[in-house]
C-alpha cells in the first residue's frame, strides 16, 4: 500500500474514532450491562424476591378481561407476559391513544393501584441505544454506528501489513505509547468479528425507520410496512370480524404452543383483536438451543388452532435473519458462557475507544516541553470526564435503585435518572476545572467508591447480602455484586497507576502532575 493512501487510512481512522469515540464509549459499557438485561430486573426488585409468584396462570383470563374493560382501545392490538420467577408480577404492553404504554396487569386490569418501580434496567437500556436522548438519541447512534464501521474498516487497513508481527505483541515499559497502541491493536483484531456485527446490527437496528421511510415509495410502492409485518410477525393480524368470540384460556394456548413447537419456552402472549371471533394470539418466547433464539406460534385466539410455527430451526428465511440480528447483537443464544462473552467484549470495546483518544493525545504532545498545548489537556479532560464519568454514573443508578427500593412512595424511576445523569454532568464538570491528572485520579476513586457501594447498599437495605444470596443459591445476585467488587478493585487499581504515572512518569505529558502543589499545570495556547 502506498505511504500516501496508508495516511489517507489513517486519518480517517483517527477522526471517525474521535468524532464517534465517545458515543461508542457509552454505548459498549452499558450494552456489556444490558446483555443481563433480565438479570438486572430481579436484582432491581428486591419486593418481588424470595415470595410466591403474585400472579398465577389460571388468574390470566380475568386479569385480561379487566385490562380490556377498562382500556377498551387495548383490544385490538396488546401484550401480556407470562408469570414466571423473575417476573412474578407480570406486565402489560398496549398502545392508548396511539402510542405504547405499560403497567403491571393487576394495576392495567384495576385491581390495584401503580406502585413504584425501578427502571434500572430500562435506563442502561436507553443509554446503550441512544445515549438516553430522546426521539433523536437512536438515530444518532445509527450514525455512529455507521461511523463505527467506517472506523473498522480503515484500522484493519492500516495495520494488515504489519498483523502477524505485531498482532500478539505487549511490549511494557517506559514507551507507555508503545504499549498503548499494542493493547489497542489486539484487542481490536481478535475481536474484530463481533465488532463487524455489532457495526452492522447496531447501524440496522438505529436506522430502520430512515430506511423504511426512504425506501418505501419508490422501491416498493408504500407497500413496505406492510411486507415488513408480514416478513416478522408470526401470526397475520386479522381484522376484526365484528362478532364476539370467548377466548381460550393463555394455559390452552401455551399448551397448544408447546404441543406444536416442544423446544418452545413461552414468555409473553400478543393478542390481537382480543373478545372477537377472528381474534389471533402469538405466543412469543425462546428457543435456546437455536442461533435465532426468539420466535412465537400463532393460533387462533377462539379455538387454539395452531396457525403458524416460527421457532428454533423452523424459522423461514424472514423470520431466522430477523431474530438472528437481534441474537447476535445481544449475545441472547448460547446461555450463560456467550453473555458473559459478550459483556467481555463490550467492555473491551469500551477500552478501544478509551484507548484510542489516548493514543492520538499522546502522539501530539510535545516531548521537550512541560506545558502542553490547550487543545490536548481539553482533549484530555474530556475523555475522562465522558468516559470515567459514565462508569461513575452508571454505578450511581445502580445505588440509586436500592435506596429508592427503601423509600415508600417514592419515584423510584426518577431518582435513578437524577443519580444518574447528575452524577455525570458533576463528573464532566469536575473534569475540566481540575488538571487531567488529578481529574483522573479523583474520578477513578470516585468511580470505585460507587461501584463498591453497589453490594454493599444492596446487602444493608434488603437483607440480600453476598453471604445470603450464595447460601440460597440466586446466582443472580451473587454474580452482579461479585462482579461489581471486582469493578470497583479495578477502578482502585487504575486510580493507583494514574497517580504513579503523574508523580514518577514523563513530565512532559498532559498526564503529569501539576508543576506546582497549588496551581494548575501551565498550558500552552
Amino acid at each position: 500500500m502506498k505511504s500516501s493512501t496508508l495516511r489517507h487510512f489513517s486519518a480517517l481512522h483517527t477522526w471517525t474514532g474521535l468524532i464517534a469515540g465517545f458515543a461508542l464509549f457509552v454505548a459498549f459499557y452499558c450494552g456489556a450491562i444490558t446483555v443481563f438485561h433480565e438479570d438486572l430486573h430481579h436484582w432491581q426488585s428486591p419486593e418481588h424476591r424470595h415470595t410466591a409468584q403474585a400472579v398465577t396462570t389460571d388468574e390470566l383470563p380475568a386479569l385480561i378481561d379487566g385490562m380490556v374493560r377498562k382500556h377498551p382501545q387495548a383490544a385490538a392490538d396488546f401484550f401480556v407476559q407470562l408469570p414466571s420467577p423473575s417476573a412474578p408480577s407480570p406486565v402489560a404492553y398496549w398502545k392508548e391513544d396511539g402510542e405504547w404504554t405499560h403497567a403491571p396487569l393487576r394495576v392495567a386490569a384495576g385491581l390495584e393501584d401503580e406502585a413504584p418501580h425501578s427502571g434500572l434496567a430500562d435506563l442502561i437500556n436507553s443509554l446503550h441505544f441512544s445515549l438516553g436522548l430522546p426521539v433523536a438519541g437512536i438515530y444518532v447512534m445509527g450514525i455512529v454506528s455507521m461511523m463505527y464501521g467506517v472506523a473498522l474498516v480503515s484500522g484493519v487497513l492500516i495495520h494488515l501489513p504489519l498483523l502477524l508481527r505485531d498482532l500478539f505483541a505487549l511490549r511494557p515499559g517506559r514507551n507507555l505509547k508503545r504499549f498503548w497502541q499494542d493493547a489497542h491493536n489486539a484487542i481490536g483484531v481478535c475481536s474484530l468479528p463481533f465488532h463487524i456485527v455489532f457495526a452492522i446490527s447496531g447501524a440496522l437496528l438505529c436506522l430502520s425507520a430512515v430506511l423504511i421511510a426512504l425506501m418505501n415509495v419508490p422501491v416498493f410502492g408504500g407497500e413496505l410496512p406492510l411486507e415488513i409485518r408480514r416478513a416478522t410477525r408470526v401470526s397475520t393480524g386479522a381484522d376484526a370480524s365484528g362478532e364476539a368470540s370467548p377466548m381460550q384460556s393463555p394455559a390452552a394456548l401455551v399448551t397448544a404452543a408447546r404441543a406444536a413447537a416442544p423446544e418452545f419456552e413461552p414468555k409473553w402472549l400478543r393478542y390481537y383483536q382480543y373478545g372477537d371471533r377472528a381474534a389471533q394470539v402469538e405466543v412469543r418466547g425462546t428457543s435456546p438451543r437455536a442461533l435465532a433464539v426468539s420466535g412465537g406460534v400463532a393460533l387462533e385466539a377462539a379455538t387454539a388452532r395452531v396457525l403458524n410455527v416460527q421457532t428454533g430451526g423452523r424459522n423461514d428465511a424472514n423470520h431466522a435473519a430477523y431474530a438472528g440480528l437481534y441474537a447476535l447483537h445481544f449475545g441472547s443464544y448460547g446461555g450463560a458462557i456467550v453473555q458473559g462473552l459478550y459483556g467481555l467484549l463490550g467492555l473491551a470495546g469500551a477500552f478501544l475507544f478509551f484507548s484510542g483518544n489516548l493514543l492520538w493525545i499522546e502522539a501530539r504532545r510535545k516531548r521537550q516541553q512541560v506545558a502542553q498545548p490547550t487543545h490536548l489537556v481539553r482533549m484530555a479532560q474530556a475523555t475522562i470526564g465522558v468516559c470515567v464519568g459514565c462508569c461513575a454514573a452508571v454505578s450511581a443508578a445502580f445505588v440509586a435503585t436500592q435506596i429508592a427500593a427503601a423509600m415508600p412512595g417514592a419515584d423510584r424511576e426518577l431518582i435513578e435518572k437524577s443519580a444518574c445523569f447528575g452524577v455525570f454532568f458533576a463528573a464532566l464538570a469536575w473534569s475540566f476545572a481540575r488538571p487531567p491528572s488529578r481529574a483522573a485520579f479523583e474520578l477513578l476513586l470516585l468511580t470505585g467508591a460507587l461501584t463498591a457501594a453497589i453490594p454493599l447498599s444492596h446487602g444493608a437495605l434488603t437483607g440480600d447480602h453476598l453471604l445470603r444470596s450464595a447460601l440460597l443459591g440466586d446466582w443472580v445476585l451473587l454474580g452482579i455484586d461479585l462482579c461489581a467488587l471486582l469493578m470497583a478493585a479495578g477502578y482502585v487499581w487504575l486510580a493507583a497507576l494514574t497517580r504513579k504515572r503523574a508523580l514518577d512518569g514523563d513530565p512532559n505529558s498532559v498526564w503529569a502532575a501539576p508543576t506546582d502543589g497549588t496551581q494548575p499545570m501551565r498550558q500552552a495556547i
